[in-house]
Order: C-alpha cells, then sequence, then structure tokens
C-alpha cells in the first residue's frame, strides 16, 4: 500500500489516523527487508565472482575450457535497496511523530471540559491509567449488605446500631434423682445451667464504602474512558504534513 502525505489536486488530506494505520505494515516490511540483506552480506559465495582460463605449456597439451562465476550479490545494491526500504519507515514514523506534537483534543464529558487541548500521546496515556482505575476501583471494599450502616462524624468511618446481647455463665446446678434412705445416699446429678450476668452493647465499624458509592465511581471512570476514546479519535483525525527524514539520513550514511 502506497500511502501520498502530500496531496495532490483532487485528493484528500491525509490524517494521522492514516499514517498509524500503514505504520506497522512499513516497520515489518522494513524489519524484514533488513534482515534478509544482514543475511544476504553474511553468505561470502554469492558475493565471490571468478574467471581463469587455461593454456596448455605446448601445442600438444590438453586444451581446457574457460571457467568463470558471476558475482551474485552486490553490498551497494544491497545497500542502495536498504536505503529505500528504511527511508520510507523513516518518513512514515517522522510524519507521524511531528504530527503527534500538533494533534490535540479537548476531553469533554457531559458538556464539561474536562482537559483542554490535550496532546495525543497524553490520551493514550490517560486510556491505559483508566483502564487500570477501573480494575482499582471494582475491588474496592464495599459494606456489608447485611447490616445497616450509619456515618458515624466522631470516627470519620460508618457504624452500625447498637445490638445489646447477654453474657451468660454456666452455674452448676444439683439434681436429685433419689432421696436418701437410711440404706442408701441420696443419688444427685449435677448439670450447667446458662445463667445471664451481663449485658455486651455491640457497635461495628468500617471504613469500607458503600456499594451505591463505589457504583457511582465506576460509572465516572467508564464515562470518562469514553470521552478520552472520543478525543483521541478527534485528535488523530488531525491533517498530517509529509516529513521526509529518511533520505537525508541515508544520503549521509551512504552517500
Amino acid at each position: 500500500m502506497v500511502l501520498r502525505f502530500r496531496p495532490e489536486e483532487g485528493d484528500t488530506v491525509p490524517r494521522l489516523n492514516q499514517i498509524i494505520a500503514v505504520e506497522k505494515g512499513v516497520k515489518s516490511k522494513a524489519f524484514a527487508d533488513l534482515s534478509e540483506a544482514h543475511h544476504a552480506v553474511q553468505k561470502t559465495g554469492p558475493l565471490a565472482g571468478i574467471s581463469r582460463t587455461y593454456q596448455p605449456k605446448d601445442e600438444e597439451g590438453e586444451q581446457l575450457p574457460p571457467e568463470s562465476t558471476r558475482v551474485q550479490i552486490k553490498a551497494e545494491d544491497i545497500l542502495r535497496d536498504m536505503s529505500a526500504t528504511l527511508t520510507r519507515l523513516f518518513d512514515v514514523t517522522a510524519t507521524k511523530d511531528w504530527t503527534n506534537c500538533v494533534a490535540r483534543a479537548d476531553v469533554v464529558v457531559d458538556g464539561r471540559t474536562i482537559a483542554a487541548q490535550v496532546p495525543v500521546t497524553y490520551l493514550l496515556f490517560l486510556e491505559k491509567q483508566l483502564v487500570d482505575l477501573h480494575t482499582f476501583v471494582k475491588k474496592l471494599p464495599v459494606l456489608d449488605a447485611a447490616e445497616t450502616w450509619i456515618r458515624d462524624d466522631s470516627t470519620d468511618s460508618w457504624r452500625t446500631e447498637p445490638v445489646r446481647t447477654n453474657r451468660t455463665k454456666k452455674v452448676p446446678r444439683n439434681h436429685v434423682k433419689a432421696e436418701a434412705t437410711d440404706k442408701h445416699p441420696a443419688q444427685v446429678e449435677v448439670y450447667y445451667e446458662d445463667v445471664t450476668v451481663g449485658y455486651w452493647t455491640t457497635l461495628k465499624f468500617s471504613g469500607a464504602l458503600p456499594a451505591k458509592r463505589v457504583n457511582e465511581i465506576l460509572e465516572r471512570v467508564v464515562t470518562l474512558q469514553t470521552a478520552v476514546k472520543f478525543a483521541r479519535e478527534e485528535a488523530n483525525n488531525s491533517e498530517v504534513t509529509d516529513q521526509k527524514v529518511g533520505a537525508a539520513v541515508f544520503g549521509y550514511l551512504f552517500g
């Protein structure tokens, strides 16, 4: 795929998202070509050639045909081809990076501008951070739904209503199974009875969050994620200006 950065008459102006779309393919081809060139110049055989003829010592000597092997690979040709491939990569990447310096958009939520004229590189950073924040918020501790919680300003936390419970103690009791007679002593069985000896008043405290609060934060994170994605798409729709860096670099290196 060939993408002209500088539009001709009648062409639409290329956008940053188009450059991003083709950059991966250009990079893959450049690296593949560079790897192939590297392996090619490591083989000495195709780089070498020879030409030799045979002349017998006298006229009666054996006549042998000439031998020759042509050079199959020329390092200078490889340099030229590699330069062309890498020039394409250098120019595409330069065009993207130059445009990234000026590609900006506002992050807007419900008509409110959260951040104005944010660079596209920072929008990408925000997207990643919001993914991590979403994971973090989802795992925030939530108040036990089985309890009724009240805000307690004195401890700056949540508490339950006081609950009163009995404190009991086991007290031994005697149960006479048979009265004593002149022949046998009384048969007595000892058992223990739970007797209330006091009362506990319990309040539970928690530093966790109400489920409603966690859900509200999650909703805001998702809303902001959407706004950042919209902003990134808008920034990536910026017009690009063709940058010609590769020719200068390889003109210096191999010129």
